[in-house]
């Protein structure tokens, strides 16, 4: 399911002259004992709501006074959101004969044509207060504060996300409260400026309307509604935007290793959290250990339980790495049969997480695992797979995919390679300008694209290439000129303890070759350090001491490597 949170404004929305109707409540009761936390926004005082509504308890929480109160029916208790009015603000509106006259804990409310009174008592006192209209309603509030912020509050709360509620209501004030949820529904007599702005107009007034909300809920017709509002940015196609949707997207990004499959997943990834939509990203080699604005957790040392990636995956807040490179290959799959059950089970309950990133897919769900625990990538909001090989994915997380991003220079190769596994005919994809491909299910032809960058770019492969365990393919063999050697560098910190101990024949041997550039350039995908190196390849005239010092010297001086002396560190000592 989509949404585990409904939200409902009271006036005209749930109530209709102040009262609610028992089919609205046994609506409402219906969700509640499914599992779908209930919330309740108005811009009543809460004393005034709680005279006029029997049953607050159905709700989780209440924010009343148009967001600058939060109360707990269940516990009775009650926290401002925002400072208290100034009194001086109330008495000059009385003295002004303003009347009616409301005085809660954060809010002051009259009504039309008193907003007169209201503005210029504002202007006198020199006070920074914001005043709201809805049908008639003068709110004065402080700056910032309004539904959509009681809101906030109240999913923070409970540990819910916003991406997972859905919102129903009637007014002026409404807007940035159904703005605020991922779904926005607006009732059959809402102002026509709420229902032309909202996601979903109601066929039914008022309690009706929200019992017709509940309805499609509990149905499951909200999940595929589409809210372009809440795509994601891809690129663009000839100057036009292509975004994707947030949820329900099972996606494949696909294609030869150093052609642009980290820089998609950063640009994606990027403005999905920038979002506020929580991201698990499942990190086999160390690739997003430096990636910015989540946690990691694991290093080389220390793969992390699943017990503490549900732990810090409970507060919405928090995406997360989680760097398995101290993982065996072998070990992969296992680790993520078990997380993943725990991941659908947390977005059943929280209704989050909302993307799960699964980077070298093919070494969790391999082509010989037979049964992925995933029947649809809504089960955990959406999923991203990364891989060289589209075949050699296991068929049951290719029948997940229901779009597939080609990068490098064939992208036709890659897309013919999909289509192969899952036993489809291949996309034609025209000619045309762009550096990545898109095909989506359903569409008989792909689409060029010109990918829209990642703002900051990340700083990639850096512990992974440095302390990590890289593939076998991948991985630097010094031979020697006669081939009587296999020495394996598994990454930069072994590449540079085995040159220490090499003999100057075997140094050289791949250094006149261009050994050592070529693999920095084709398998770590650095083409700055490649060059920096290949201008030592090329000096004819180097010796074997000095050059490996020097390559030694570039390689730290960009990437992490242990803190251990060897014989090239300057203070070194080997007595």
């Amino acid at each position: 399911m989509r949404y585990n949170v409904l939200a409902t404004d009271y006036d005209e929305t749930l109530a209709s002259g102040g009262q609610v109707a028992e089919a609205t409540i046994a609506a409402l009761e219906h969700l509640s004992k499914a599992g779908i936390k209930l919330l309740l926004v108005t811009g009543r005082e809460l004393d005034d709501l709680l005279s006029v509504f029997p049953h607050p308890a159905l709700f989780d929480l209440i924010v009343a006074e148009n967001g600058g109160l939060l109360y707990d029916p269940h516990q009775r208790t009650c926290d401002a959101l925002a400072p208290p009015p100034p009194p001086e603000l109330a008495q000059r509106l009385r003295d002004a004969g303003v009347s009616p006259l409301g005085v809660g804990q954060v809010l002051v409310a009259t009504r039309e044509p008193h907003d007169v009174q209201v503005l210029e008592a504002i202007r006198e006192l020199g006070l920074e207060l914001q005043v709201i209209y809805n049908k008639g309603a003068v709110m004065v509030l402080p700056p910032g504060v309004n539904k959509a912020s009681g809101l906030c509050a109240a999913l923070d709360r409970l540990g819910l996300s916003r991406h997972s509620v859905v919102a129903v209501g009637d007014g002026e004030n409404d807007h940035a409260f159904l703005r605020a949820a991922e779904c926005g529904a607006a009732v059959a007599d809402a102002l026509p400026a709420l229902r032309d702005a909202c996601d979903l107009p109601l066929d039914g007034p008022a309690g009706r309307g929200v019992a017709e909300l509940a309805e499609k809920l509990m149905a499951g017709e909200l999940d595929e509604l589409e809210l372009a509002r809440h795509h994601v940015l891809l690129g663009h196609d000839e100057g036009d935007e292509v975004r994707l949707p947030t949820y329900g997207l099972g996606l494949l990004v696909a294609g030869p290793s150093g052609s642009g499959k980290s820089t998609v997943t950063t640009a994606l990834l990027e403005r999905l959290v920038g979002d506020g939509y929580q991201c698990v990203i499942v990190d086999p080699e160390g690739d997003y250990a430096e990636y910015p604005g989540v946690t990691v957790l694991g290093d080389p040392d220390r793969v992390p339980s699943v017990d503490e990636v549900a732990h810090v995956l409970e507060h919405p807040g928090h995406s997360v790495v989680i760097n398995l490179i101290g993982l065996q290959l072998r070990d992969r799959p296992a680790y993520f049969a078990e997380l993943l059950p725990r991941l659908t089970g947390l977005r059943a309950k929280l209704g989050h997480p909302h993307w799960l990133v699964l980077d070298e897919a093919h070494h969790l769900m391999p082509a010989e695992v037979r049964h992925v625990p995933l029947q649809h990538p809504g089960d955990l909001g959406s999923v991203l797979m990364i891989t060289v090989h589209p075949d050699a994915l296991s068929p049951a997380a290719l029948g997940l995919v229901n779009g597939t991003i080609a990068v490098g220079k064939e992208p036709e190769s890659t897309l013919a390679a999909f289509a192969t596994a899952r036993g489809l005919d291949a996309p034609a994809l025209p000619d045309g300008p762009g550096d990545i491909a898109l095909w989506l299910d359903g569409t008989e032809s792909g689409r060029r694209l010109t990918l829209a960058p990642a703002r900051q770019e990340r700083t990639r492969h850096r512990r992974k290439y440095a302390a990590g365990t890289m593939s076998k393919d991948k991985s630097f063999y010094f031979t020697g000129p006669e081939q009587r050697m296999r020495l394996r560098a598994r990454n930069l910190h072994t590449f540079v303890e085995l040159a220490e101990g090499l003999d100057h024949d075997t140094w050289l041997h791949h250094l006149r070759r261009g050994d050592y550039s070529t693999w920095i350039r084709d398998c770590l995908g650095d083409a700055e350090l490649a060059d920096e190196v290949a201008a030592l390849e090329r000096d004819e005239a180097a010796d074997a001491d000095s050059t490996r010092r020097r390559v030694a010297d570039l390689i730290g001086a960009r990437y992490t490597l242990p803190a251990e002396p060897t014989a090239f560190d300057p203070d070194h000592d080997d007595r």
